[in-house]
């Protein structure tokens, strides 16, 4: 078997951190979790990256950028509610077929209020750019409407927090979102 380039491991190193973080969080990750699921010792992981919060960030930027992707690709030709709806379908799919995405994206969230409180605003800021680029990417698709933009990514805060809560798919309080957007027969609990 050949021998992994830096690149190589480094980019497995944020597929495990992902894994990691999107279970345990930002502080109840440790990198000594990370290095065994890579198969890595910790000095090497630390030469790969400077600290935890820069895996953690390196993590938190491939969930964002893996989420604009399955936009981009739903969306390629669409315009208007056609390409909402494609948008809905790909995220509630996606977040069924790899649930730590939509697990990492909520401990961002958890990440960068906590981190917020402590003085710190570089989680911040790169989450807050982040999330910007997804707003821009499902903007032009729906039309380069500010409401519509909103209303889609609200109903998409709103699945993750269903989702996380552990609503089945056939709850009552999936039955306001539109068709694309409800999870049954996605997620089997």
């Amino acid at each position: 078997m050949a021998r992994m380039s830096a690149e190589e491991r480094r980019e497995s190193v944020i597929r495990a951190a992902m894994a990691e973080f999107a279970r345990g969080g930002y502080h109840g990750t440790s990198t000594d979790a990370i290095a065994k699921r890579v198969g890595v010792s910790q000095p090497y992981l630390f030469r790969l990256f400077p600290g935890k919060k820069a895996i953690f960030l390196a993590a938190a930027e491939r969930c964002v950028e893996d989420t604009i992707r399955t936009f981009e690709e739903a969306s390629e030709g669409l315009r208007g509610e056609e390409a909402l709806h494609a948008m809905a379908n790909a995220y509630t799919t996606v977040i069924a077929e790899h649930p730590e995405r939509m697990m990492m994206q909520m401990q961002m969230y958890v990440a960068v209020a906590a981190a917020e409180e402590e003085g710190d605003h570089e989680f911040g800021e790169s989450v807050r750019a982040g999330w910007m680029r997804l707003w821009g990417t499902v903007h032009l698709p729906l039309g380069a409407d500010v409401n519509e933009t909103t209303t889609f990514l609200a109903y998409g805060m709103l699945i993750n927090c269903l989702v996380s809560m552990g609503f089945p798919p056939q709850h009552r309080v999936w039955e306001g979102l539109y068709p694309s957007a409800r999870t049954t027969g996605r997620l089997q609990k």
